[in-house]
């Protein structure tokens, strides 16, 4: 499935709910899905700058794919790093470094996150991306 694919799946998951309280329980839903990292992961290394809380991501490449497994210490948080390794995990570095993020905004969670939260997703995103062009670096070379 591509990026913009699993990215339309997620807006019209977003799009049953009828009001915000609905939207936050089902992204902590997510989190409770995400495919945890490795306690050996949980380092300063794998934080992401940027958050409020505390988010760990590692990446690693599989067949030229980047698969992403991550955690953290606040749940709606958890649940939002979740729906971005959905959405980039499996595929290729080079469509995560020019997919754009158009759907976070058509979901309305920037909107609806304090500005620290907001602040956060797009630390998130900035990180799923550096990761994908370290890797795309390694494969070009």
């Amino acid at each position: 499935m591509s990026i913009k694919e699993i990215q339309e799946e997620i807006v019209d998951e977003f799009s049953m709910f009828d009001d915000w309280m609905q939207r936050y329980e089902y992204i902590i839903e997510l989190g409770k899905s995400l495919p945890l990292i490795d306690e050996q992961y949980k380092t300063d290394d794998h934080i992401i700058k940027g958050c409020q809380s505390k988010v760990w991501v590692h990446a690693q490449m599989t067949n030229d794919r980047l698969d992403f497994t991550a955690d953290s210490d606040a749940i709606i948080t958890k649940g939002i790093i979740a729906i971005l390794v959905r959405v980039f995990g499996g595929q290729h570095p080079k469509d995560i470094m020019e997919a754009d993020t158009e759907f976070l905004d058509e979901i309305g969670l920037k909107e609806h996150l304090s500005p620290t939260r907001a602040n956060g997703l797009v630390s998130m995103v900035k990180q799923l991306k550096l990761y994908a062009v370290a890797y795309q670096t390694q494969l070009n070379s």
